[in-house]
């Protein structure tokens, strides 16, 4: 059979498997509003997107996935509980590497408004392990909530908390003021040359950029104030380092987050969450004790998710291709939906790398 075929194949077979868990079939439009794509994804996406221009709708882009169009297609036309599923290209250019595929087909699930999160992670979290069935694969699981909560727990500043928050996916520089926090790194020379500034409008005349007088007062205000915040405690410090370095099996780490908890309490309902998820997953037959749980996985190339994460590796492969991955992105179903937050969680599967992993030549990826 050809390798053209047997993707097919496993796209209808994977779409169908979805059906038959009562996802509804949908296709969203192959060309997206660009302006709300780079908006979510950063400017990062730009340089490897298929841009092109409408007179009508201005700057559009071929879909670089299919999560984001299906969110805001099902936040318009009311945010209810609801599955889908889909199964088509998406496109993405590739700079360094002519072998990987610059279109390749997505095949996921997505389940909007379940009353039980931890349940509905777990729905779609073993849909995509049973739709694997057979395959040699390594499991990895993070949940992003986790170093969210250790965040908000510390006894510190809600400016410097909504900092360090907005950096959470860029680990140097969430890391960098973190430390700044704690008194351990020194302040850039940027903010230094503002604390320096003793008149904002004599200085305004000589070229700050696009920042106006009041901007730029504001801006001092709120450095010097923050100069007067007392640092993060070397504890504090130390357990957030430790959350962001666990890389466990889920025995070890909750056993490790419990430890973290007695000093840094506001990690607890995250615990709780993550013991709910376990117990729902133990339901349907996958034991949890071998898994592998990662705090900072997805932080780099997952911005948009802010819970439970997963990654479904080919083990057989030295380059350990991502066959599938998702998890659960509840704050975007808020950011679609004018506020209206509504519990999401989905995963997508590679049907082309599905078939590499099953022995066959492939050379989309």
């Amino acid at each position: 059979m050809a390798q053209t075929d047997l993707i097919f194949t496993e796209t209808e077979r994977l779409h169908e498997f979805f059906q038959s868990l009562g996802a509804l079939s949908v296709e969203p439009n192959l060309l997206q509003p660009a302006d709300l794509l780079l908006d979510l994804y950063g400017e990062d996406i730009r340089a490897r997107a298929y841009l092109t221009s409408d007179p009508l709708r201005g700057d559009l882009m071929l879909r670089p996935d299919y999560t984001v169009p299906v969110v805001q297609n099902h936040m318009q036309a009311g945010a209810i509980a609801a599955s889908y599923t889909y199964a088509g290209k998406v496109f993405r250019k590739q700079e360094t590497d002519i072998d990987r595929a610059n279109e390749y087909i997505q095949v996921g699930y997505e389940i909007f408004g379940a009353r039980d999160p931890a349940q509905a992670d777990a729905d779609v979290f073993c849909a995509m392990w049973q739709a694997l069935d057979g395959l040699p694969l390594r499991v990895q699981t993070g949940d992003i909530s986790v170093l969210m909560a250790a965040v908000g727990g510390l006894r510190t500043t809600g400016e410097r908390k909504a900092a360090l928050l907005r950096h959470i996916w860029r680990p140097q520089r969430f890391m960098f003021l973190l430390e700044r926090y704690a008194g351990i790194s020194p302040d850039p020379e940027s903010r230094r040359q503002l604390l320096s500034i003793k008149n904002p409008l004599a200085h305004s005349k000589h070229n700050i950029g696009l920042r106006s007088t009041v901007e730029i007062e504001d801006r001092i205000t709120r450095l010097r104030r923050d100069c007067q915040v007392a640092p993060i405690s070397k504890t504090e410090l130390d357990l957030l380092t430790g959350i962001t370095q666990l890389n466990e099996t889920y025995p070890n780490t909750l056993t490790r987050l419990r430890d973290f908890a007695v000093d840094l309490p506001g990690i607890s309902v995250a615990i709780v969450r993550l013991e709910k998820r376990l117990e729902e997953i133990e339901k349907r037959s996958i034991n949890t004790s071998a898994l592998m749980f990662e705090a900072s996985y997805g932080r780099t190339s997952m911005e948009y998710y802010d819970g439970f994460v997963f990654g479904f590796y080919d083990d057989s492969d030295k380059d350990l291709s991502l066959i599938a991955t998702g998890g659960r992105y509840d704050a975007l179903t808020c950011r679609l939906g004018n506020g209206s937050l509504l519990p999401a969680v989905g995963g997508v599967v590679r049907p082309d790398l599905l078939v590499k992993a099953r022995g066959q030549a492939c050379p989309l990826n």
